[in-house]
């Protein structure tokens, strides 16, 4: 038996019975009434996957670290306010999901799952910072930390070179690290919702960004908004809804890729006369 799926099945607890338990490399237990896990778990020495999504977790055994071969861990949407340090012996994952649930920190041995290349969801907790060891995680291509209380980043978070797509909205952001115009890989940015007064010159450096999603933060515009902006060769959509602009800079002219340029809600006067330009060549520009 490879794959067991017990997805909203009612259960309250992991039978014990389970004819070929022990050769399991996937098993999905999500959408039930787990309170806990046994200590037995640590007999699925073969599972490559365990997805516990949506179930009532607040704790989770020692045990559960020996299962070293696993890839995927899903823990999200439980009642879960801390994660031990053991977790960083989990160092095959290239998946973890610890999102929608109640955690104030992380342990910073997070830094030592080298492997995690795929996605690292954090979302919806309560974290007020993140350990500077996530830049150790140089192969994580997603990375979403959206709906916390972060009012900062480590600088080591230019170190992530791998990263696609990073998710931080819905945070307490005044400000980004300088270091963020290292990844060079990144496609989407998404920081709404914050208190941004300023985004650093290095930003201008992020080449591959297809999308700078910046709603509803408190950019009044240049220098807040640096010239470096018009060097986003591939930047496809920028969403400035509902700051207090004033003024933009006028190397945003220079963005030939642009698609949408959402500048509703700001206080705007005079419009510079490049954004006709914009129009013209087929960029929709909401104002």
């Amino acid at each position: 038996m490879g794959r067991l799926d017990l997805t909203g099945t009612g259960l309250s607890r992991l039978p014990e019975d389970i004819p070929g338990l022990s050769t399991l490399q996937e098993l999905y237990l999500d959408r039930n009434a787990l309170i806990e896990l046994p200590e037995s778990i640590s007999r699925l020495a073969g599972l490559e996957t365990l997805s516990l999504y949506q179930n009532r977790l607040a704790s989770l055994p020692e045990s559960l670290w020996q299962l070293t071969g696993l890839r995927v861990l899903n823990l999200g949407e439980n009642q879960l306010a801390e994660i031990p340090a053991d977790i960083g012996r989990l160092s095959k994952l290239h998946t973890l999901d610890l999102g929608h649930n109640l955690l104030t920190s992380l342990p910073g041995s997070l830094g030592d799952l080298a492997g995690l290349s795929r996605y690292l969801y954090l979302s919806n907790n309560r974290l007020t910072s993140v350990p500077s060891s996530l830049g150790r995680l140089h192969q994580l291509a997603y990375l979403n930390i959206a709906d916390n209380r972060l009012a900062e980043l480590p600088e080591s978070f230019g170190n992530l070179d791998g990263l696609r797509e990073l998710r931080l909205h819905n945070n307490l952001l005044t400000s980004l690290p300088a270091s963020i115009g290292n990844l060079s890989r990144l496609r989407e940015l998404h920081l709404s919702h914050n208190r941004l007064v300023a985004l650093p010159e290095s930003i201008g450096n992020l080449r591959e960004l297809r999308e700078l999603h910046l709603r509803d933060n408190r950019l009044a515009g240049p220098p807040s908004l640096p010239e470096s902006l018009g060097r986003l060769a591939n930047l496809r959509r920028l969403d400035l809804r509902a700051n207090t602009l004033q003024e933009l800079p006028a190397s945003l002219a220079s963005l030939t890729s642009l698609e949408k340029l959402d500048l509703r809600w700001n206080k705007l006067a005079p419009l510079p006369g490049w954004i006709e330009r914009l129009e013209q060549r087929g960029c929709a520009v909401l104002l």
